[in-house]
């Protein structure tokens, strides 16, 4: 027997053609919605982690830059404690200059010379006496500039001709002097330190002449 189907097949074919395209339309959008969730989901996250690792990152900067600022005010206790010791340490030092100088003064005073006053001005010290002769007087500020670990660059302020007198009736032509000299060993080349502790004083050096 012999069938024949009299009904529209194309009809019906393309229509479950296009029911099937919307059931893939219909999974392919509910797929994308699905992996666009999942991406929002995992990029929320990431930027959670982020938040939270930022906040770690400021919290320790916090914590950083106070000590820095610690750090900072050890820094300048530390200068300031630098600069006192620097201080003591040069009035430790010059505490026994004078005694130095004296000392050095009287090895350096040649045959002839007399050294009357010694005069000290911040870092100057002013020696006047008197000399036998311009000669000795030279000789004397030869000895101060030889290599002297105290005083530098001596110079002759004055020098003026008198007269003395060994006895009643001896009177000696003589040279009376005045020679400035600098200390080497005086505070004022530091940073922040006063000037030297010891006061200028006008002191008697009862020096003889040697013979």
């Amino acid at each position: 027997m012999i069938l024949i189907n009299l009904l529209p097949h194309r009809e019906a074919a393309k229509l479950k053609r296009k029911e099937s395209f919307f059931v893939s339309l219909a999974a392919s959008a509910l797929l994308g919605c699905l992996l666009a969730g999942l991406i929002y989901v995992w990029y929320q996250v990431q930027i959670t982690e982020q938040q939270a690792r930022n906040t770690v990152l400021r919290a320790e900067n916090s914590r950083l830059d106070v000590q820095i600022k610690e750090v900072a005010t050890l820094q300048k206790e530390i200068s300031g404690l630098r600069s006192r010791q620097e201080a003591v340490e040069d009035l430790q030092t010059e505490r026994n200059l004078p005694v130095h100088l004296m000392n050095e003064i009287v090895k350096q005073v040649p045959d002839g010379v007399f050294v009357k006053n010694l005069k000290q001005e911040g870092s100057l010290v002013a020696l006047s006496g008197v000399a036998q002769s311009n000669e000795r007087v030279a000789e004397f500020l030869r000895n101060l500039s030889s290599d002297n670990p105290y005083v530098t660059k001596p110079e002759l302020v004055e020098i003026v001709a008198g007269t003395t007198a060994l006895t009643p009736k001896d009177q000696r032509r003589v040279s009376n002097f005045v020679v400035r000299v600098q200390l080497k060993k005086i505070a004022e080349d530091k940073k922040s330190v006063a000037p030297v502790a010891t006061p200028s004083s006008t002191s008697s050096a009862t020096t003889p002449a040697k013979p």
